[in-house]
Order: C-alpha cells, then structure tokens, then sequence
C-alpha cells in the first residue's frame, strides 16, 4: 500500500473519529488502525467514499484471551482499493461481556457470509445482521471452536456430531 493512501486512512480515522480511535500500528510494511466498536459503519463507509477503499476483501476476527488487549476480541476489516490493489486494515474492539458489533453489509454485501462465519466460529453478534445463524455447524451447536477457551480435543463432538439427512 502506498504510504499517502494509508497515512490518508489513518489521518481521516484519527481525526474524524477521535471518540473512536485507539491507535496506529505497523508491522512487516503494512499499517492498520484499532478503533472502538462504536461508529464503525461510519468509519467503513468514509473509507469507502472518500478514501476509495472500494472492496471489502476479507473479514475475520481474533480472540485475545489474556493477552492483555483493549477487548477479548477484534473483528478485522481488510479493504481494498480497485485497480489499485492498496489494501488497509481496520481492527474494530469488541468485549466479552458484550460480543456484538453492527453488520458491515450497509457498506458491504460482501460482509454477510464472513460475519456469519464469525458468529459461527466465535460467538460474535451482528446488529442488523439479515440472516445471522450458523453455517458451517448445526444450529444446535453448543460451543464456539475458535475461541482459545475451547477444548483443544472439543467436547465429544466427533463422537455424537449431528448427521445429514438428504
């Protein structure tokens, strides 16, 4: 990514959503901000229209039990800028007592297969998600496999996981 397309990023989140804002970070070349939960359509969407990040590549989460971050858990947005090919990441915070942030799909169609992974996957809600359920376990699923206080060996799931019937 060029350094004036994401020093761009950076400048417009710090400044326009300073409320919001926790910080700016680098690694291997690439830069990223962290941000509350709170105004995220917002900052997606100035990303968007006046930065021209105009694709949403990828969205995952990470749980960092114990690891001593702002949240147990963040919710990372890739996006992209077409033809370009820049990319910037924005890092939103979500906490365990409260694992909901709102859906990127006003911003993104794109968001609605990734966040219903998420919730699959970690337990996390998307406010005004239109279809929000589980799709890769059944619905009848009890846990949350990729949250690090998930035993390792599961908890018997692959002596009594549910079959399909066609």
């Amino acid at each position: 990514m060029s350094l004036d397309l994401s020093q761009t990023s950076i400048d417009l989140v710090k400044s326009r959503f300073a409320d919001e804002f926790l910080g700016e970070y680098a690694h291997a070349g690439q830069r990223w901000a962290e941000v509350k939960r709170g105004r995220i359509i917002e900052i997606l969407r100035a990303l968007r229209d006046e930065v021209g990040f105009n694709m949403l590549m990828d969205i995952t989460a990470v749980d960092w039990l114990n690891m001593g971050k702002p949240e147990r858990f963040s919710v990372v947005y890739t996006l992209t800028q077409i033809p370009s090919g820049d990319s910037f990441r924005i890092k939103a915070w979500v906490p365990e007592e409260d694992p909901t942030i709102d859906t990127a799909i006003p911003v993104w169609l794109a968001a609605d297969w990734g966040e219903r992974e998420i919730f699959d996957m970690y337990g996390l809600r998307f406010n005004g998600h239109p279809n929000l359920k589980r799709i890769l376990l059944p619905e009848s699923y009890p846990g949350f496999p990729l949250r690090k206080d998930y035993p390792v060996t599961g908890r018997g799931e692959r002596y009594d996981f549910p079959k399909h019937t066609r």
